[in-house]
């Protein structure tokens, strides 16, 4: 954790009215120091996404952080395959699922999450749940898209999975990392709304963003170097 963090209270009016939602794209890392940074640097957000695995083996790192920090952490973690994880603002496991089983919808604070995990996207969506009301989906993946044809391919399908479902759809990807040493790695992030419309789409730009669900407005978030 970082050390002396004192992260502010969230009031329940804000969460009710008001979802912020930063979309990140860190480096691999074996711990989760650009997770606490995020967390400590914005404090005007509810929710946090991370790529599939960033959290690897330091889930219950992630549960303290997301309880003394007020923040939903979605993301994923390794047991020892992938599994896609939704941490409620107590530090309480709300979804842990395996990679590839069905999808769920889960219920945080009265907004109802769908959670894609990586390549679920192209191979089975949310599993053919019935069409519902969905606040919005999470979409986090590995590492790059390893070819322009690609890139193109994943927008493409998440703007279908967003208009059959009319809903908020928006994926992040590591910053660094190739899918099987490919010699491509081309970061992604975006978000696409119920229309199949682009909110923003960050190809090779690994800056990250906080959305406003209700103006749909996007604030960019400049790196800041080492």
């Amino acid at each position: 954790m970082v050390k002396g963090a004192i992260f502010p209270e969230i009031s329940l009016k804000t969460r009710i009215y008001t979802m912020k939602i930063l979309i990140a794209q860190p480096k691999l890392e074996k711990e989760i120091r650009q997770l606490e940074q995020e967390a400590l640097n914005h404090p005007s957000v509810d929710i946090i996404i991370f790529p599939e695995g960033y959290l690897n083996h330091n889930v219950e790192l992630a549960c303290e952080l997301a309880k003394t920090s007020n923040r939903i952490i979605i993301s994923g973690h390794k047991k020892p395959k992938d599994r896609a994880i939704i941490i409620n603002r107590n530090g309480v496991i709300s979804l842990d699922r395996a990679k590839y089983d069905s999808s769920v919808i889960v219920e945080v604070e009265g907004k109802r999450i769908g959670h894609i995990l990586c390549d679920e996207l192209v191979l089975q969506g949310l599993s053919g749940l019935a069409t519902s009301k969905i606040d919005f989906i999470a979409h986090p993946i590995g590492v790059g898209m390893f070819s322009e044809e690609q890139f193109d391919e994943w927008i493409i399908e998440a703007k279908k999975i967003a208009v059959a479902y009319q809903t908020l759809v928006m994926g992040t990807s590591h910053a660094d990392g190739s899918y099987r040493g490919s010699d491509v790695s081309i970061p992604i992030a975006y978000c696409v709304d119920e229309n199949g419309q682009e909110v923003f789409i960050a190809k090779n730009d690994i800056r990250s963003r906080i959305l406003d669900t209700d103006t749909r407005t996007v604030e960019i978030i400049d790196v800041i170097s080492s």
